[in-house]
């Protein structure tokens, strides 16, 4: 394995790409202090880059009955199931900062179902996974069990979003080969 290779199509160079996204992207290095490389294999199409982080940023950053950190709970736990390395191991990152908790993410990229979670964020994950898949089977019965753990519709509408989102963005993760930054690995574990 290249230590380098972000993914198995070529990377444009910051100076190359359009300024919105040139900024977005420093903007990120920034905060996070690196750029990870989804941001970097994206940029290569830019009008995809900005729907896609877009629609991110709609579901991700938006207030609602799921906090962040349930939120990154969806997507690490449909990740793991869609084999995605890159998803599992940014999303793990910014769980375990987000949940303030070393031990979740890997927990719940394992085995959700032996995760230190509450029986609300069970149900969360099950309708989840379903949605990433089995969504053909999905039925009212479904939709009155999350409303037992005190999920509005919205909240459905969320957690099915996310789920859909990134069952997308785990099968283009892992067409180009997606690499995960290494500098994701120990974030959020001290």
């Amino acid at each position: 394995m290249e230590p380098s290779r972000i993914s198995r199509f070529p990377v444009p160079t910051l100076s190359e790409l359009p300024g919105d996204i040139r900024e977005r992207i420093l903007a990120v290095q920034e905060k996070s202090g690196f750029v990870p490389n989804v941001f970097l294999a994206l940029a290569r199409r830019p009008d995809e880059f900005r729907a896609f982080f877009a629609y991110h940023d709609a579901l991700m950053e938006k207030p609602g009955g799921l906090s962040k950190a349930e939120r990154e709970m969806i997507v690490v736990a449909t990740s793991s199931a869609n084999q995605c390395q890159y998803c599992v191991v940014a999303h793990g990152a910014i769980l375990r900062i987000r949940a303030k908790n070393p031990f979740l993410a890997d927990q719940i990229a394992i085995n959700y179902r032996k995760a230190d979670i509450t029986p609300r964020q069970r149900a969360m994950l099950d309708f989840a996974m379903k949605v990433a898949l089995h969504s053909h089977t999905i039925e009212e019965e479904d939709v009155r069990a999350l409303e037992a753990h005190g999920f509005g519709r919205e909240d459905v509408w969320d957690i099915a979003a996310i789920a859909a989102f990134f069952a997308m963005s785990n099968r283009l993760a892992n067409a180009i080969d997606l690499r995960p930054n290494g500098a994701f690995y120990g974030l959020g574990r001290g």
